[in-house]
């Protein structure tokens, strides 16, 4: 071993203080594009919005300088100026030079916030030239600097200035009668940290400073913006809160189906957390507090904005994923309540057809909040799901139900099903020009009864057994969503035959160029031009038999369409079971041990049954009525959906049966011949 190649404990690195932020400021911010910069503008003026959440702030004064500072005014408390007992540094000092420093983790600070690591404004510190602070408190006025997280005093202005390094807040002056108290921050973040040509973005701030307006309607903010010249300001101040800002959002030129719902309520979730001692404790009972507000338009778009006290989550979280169940849950009950709405066998609109047009603010506020990250961009907080869900849905329910609100809300469940109805069309459209191309150039088999153009997703393929079944299910089927192919006789055995001769049987063949998906190595799952493959055959040897040749061929040939489940077997029934009298009453039953308790129970029951009670010799023995309620209905047949174990079973049942070692056959027939009824014998 080379002395370049020892690696021991002086190896080891130990970043200390905000030295780790400095090294990995990705970490911390999110990016070191502009998008960080801008990071770094929102820790802070997050802290102010905090005083204004508890109640302590009213006023909020962002202003951006030419020389490229940022600077952040409110009216709160202030941040403490006393000495913290256990590290001797002033409260100051200490939140910004120490991470995981600050008043937000569970103590009587604050009873909800947007700080989670107490990260933030010690992190901007950490990334700025210089970092001045003024703290207006208890009448007098604190003031003390940084330079890259180092405090000391600057002797002069700007971050080029003469800098002595020392610790310590100062007292600087006296509050005039009448100031109010609070915090004045401002930096001058670090360009070196930070890619070429990345800067603040003004559009960005602005965006901040409305959302979180319109978030916390107690809250004035004001952004002056330094020229040359002057300075301009803009202020932004919503006294309606949630409701001025879904009418920010609505798209231009999009006019109103509903007024605005305004959600609100509280609820208890528990999780795991740490006590002030640093135990975790289980099922600790939080409460969060819910606050929504949505409409719809006449538009497509959809605006769904989430906010984690006033925090804004890009990618939603928890909180969205709850509200997005209970808005649709709440619209598909009232959907299903409403006569005249859906037509028969109209499936219930989805998730998309709900938000259509929709422009939602969701806003929760929770004591210690679950992020995925520093950012913040997506809330993770498990137990505010069902919270959210529970309260949108017992909202929304009243809201259709309520007689002053019940004709707007129709209209809006009008709205959400023509948008499912159109969804499905051009779902339709796209799938017609699959199908289009899928049978180009081959012409189907003469024998395929084709289903109309409805989807993939909804379409069915019967494998039928014999041309007796078909007239039947022929007359039974759905023709819109439902195609059948019928077989004649039984397929090739492809468990001893080579690929070359499985593709040379006719019915095999048929198979593969219906399905339209090729086979084996080249079987490609999304080219198949059906939703199901359901095998139709009789409920007897032969049909069993059959069943067992096709599941066979799948799972050699088509194994995707199993580990899909997409295959599916119909249960045919063996008895039809008819009472006679004036409530004359027909049931199916499925083998012989259930039809003979069906009779002694309808017996017992008073009711006469007709007899003998036919036996279905096959499929082709029904009527088409017969044929569509027990096995073709969606909503009343009964088939089983093949997976891989039924699959490896058919294999080791031909393999066994009809493969090439007699030996375990004859070992087979031998031990079974027991089973055999010789009395049933016809000899």
């Amino acid at each position: 071993m080379t002395a370049e190649t020892i690696y021991g404990a002086d190896d080891l690195t130990h970043l200390e203080g905000l030295e780790a932020v400095r090294k990995r400021p990705g970490m911390y911010i999110g990016s070191t594009d502009s998008r960080g910069i801008n990071h770094l503008f929102t820790e802070v003026v997050d802290n102010s919005t905090d005083e204004g959440i508890a109640g302590y702030a009213t006023r909020v004064v962002v202003t951006l300088h030419l020389d490229g500072s940022v600077q952040v005014d409110d009216d709160g408390r202030g941040i403490p100026t006393g000495v913290h007992t256990k590290s001797g540094l002033s409260g100051v000092e200490l939140v910004l030079t120490r991470l995981h420093a600050g008043g937000k983790f569970g103590g009587s600070g604050y009873k909800t916030s947007g700080g989670l690591h107490g990260v933030g404004a010690s992190a901007v510190n950490a990334l700025s030239l210089r970092f001045d602070v003024t703290v207006k408190q208890d009448g007098k006025v604190h003031q003390m600097s940084f330079a890259q997280g180092n405090p000391g005093v600057f002797e002069g202005p700007g971050p080029r200035a003469k800098f002595v390094p020392q610790s310590g807040l100062h007292v600087v002056g006296k509050m005039k009668r009448g100031e109010p108290a609070g915090t004045s921050i401002r930096y001058w973040y670090d360009s070196r940290y930070f890619e070429n040509g990345a800067v603040l973005d003004v559009e960005a701030v602005r965006g901040k400073l409305r959302n979180t307006a319109f978030l916390v309607p107690g809250v004035t903010y004001v952004l002056r913006r330094a020229t040359e010249d002057s300075i301009e300001e803009e202020t932004f101040q919503f006294p309606h809160g949630l409701s001025d800002m879904v009418d920010f959002l609505s798209p231009g030129g999009e006019k109103p189906v509903s007024g605005i719902l305004l959600v609100t309520g509280t609820g208890t979730y528990q999780e795991n957390a740490a006590d002030e001692n640093g135990v975790m404790r289980s099922k600790v009972e939080r409460q969060a507090e819910v606050e929504v507000a949505l409409r719809w338009g006449t538009g497509y778009e959809r605006v769904v904005e989430c906010f984690t006290n006033t925090i804004r989550n890009v990618h939603g979280g928890t909180h969205r994923k709850g509200f997005e169940r209970a808005a649709l849950k709440g619209v598909q009950e009232a959907i299903s309540k409403t006569r005249g709405l859906l037509k028969p066998k109209e499936d219930l609109p989805q998730l998309d057809d709900v938000l259509e047009g929709m422009t939602a603010v969701v806003h929760v506020r929770i004591p210690e909040p679950q992020f995925t990250s520093q950012t913040k961009d997506e809330l993770s907080t498990a137990g505010i799901t069902k919270v959210i869900q529970a309260i949108v849905e017992r909202h929304v329910k009243a809201w259709t139900e309520d007689r002053k609100t019940k004709a707007e809300a129709k209209v809006v469940l009008q709205k959400v099903v023509d948008a499912a109805r159109v969804r499905l069309t051009q779902k339709q459209q796209k799938d017609a020009a699959r199908r289009k191309t899928a049978l180009e150039g081959a012409a189907m088999p003469p024998k395929l009864v084709d289903c109309r153009t409805t989807g993939v997703a909804r379409s069915e393929l019967f494998l039928v057994e014999g041309d007796s079944a078909l007239g039947s299910a022929r007359m039974a089927r759905v023709s819109e969503y439902q195609a059948l192919l019928p077989l004649r006789g039984k397929i090739l055995n492809v468990q001893k035959a080579s690929l070359a001769d499985t593709l040379r049987n006719a019915e095999i063949a048929s198979i593969v160029q219906v399905l339209g998906s090729g086979s084996g190595r080249t079987f490609d799952l999304a080219g198949m031009r059906y939703g199901r493959v359901i095998l139709m055959a009789d409920a007897d040897v032969d049909g069993s038999h059959i069943r067992t040749l096709l599941i066979t061929l799948f799972a050699k040939y088509m194994r995707p369409v199993i580990e899909d489940g997409r295959l599916y077997a119909a249960m045919p029934p063996l008895h039809k079971v008819t009472t006679k009298g004036r409530n004359a009453e027909t049931r199916f039953t499925y083998t012989q041990q259930e039809m003979e308790a069906t009779v002694a129970e309808l017996q017992k029951a008073g009711k006469q049954i007709v007899m003998p009670i036919p036996r279905f010799k096959g499929l082709g023995e029904m009527d088409a009525d017969e044929l569509w309620e027990t096995t073709m209905n969606p909503a009343t047949r009964s088939v089983r959906r093949i997976t891989l174990d039924d699959a490896d079973a058919a294999e080791e049942a031909l393999e066994l049966l009809m493969g090439e070692k007699v030996e375990p056959r004859r070992v087979w027939l031998i031990e079974s011949s027991a089973r055999v009824d010789q009395e049933a014998i016809d000899v």
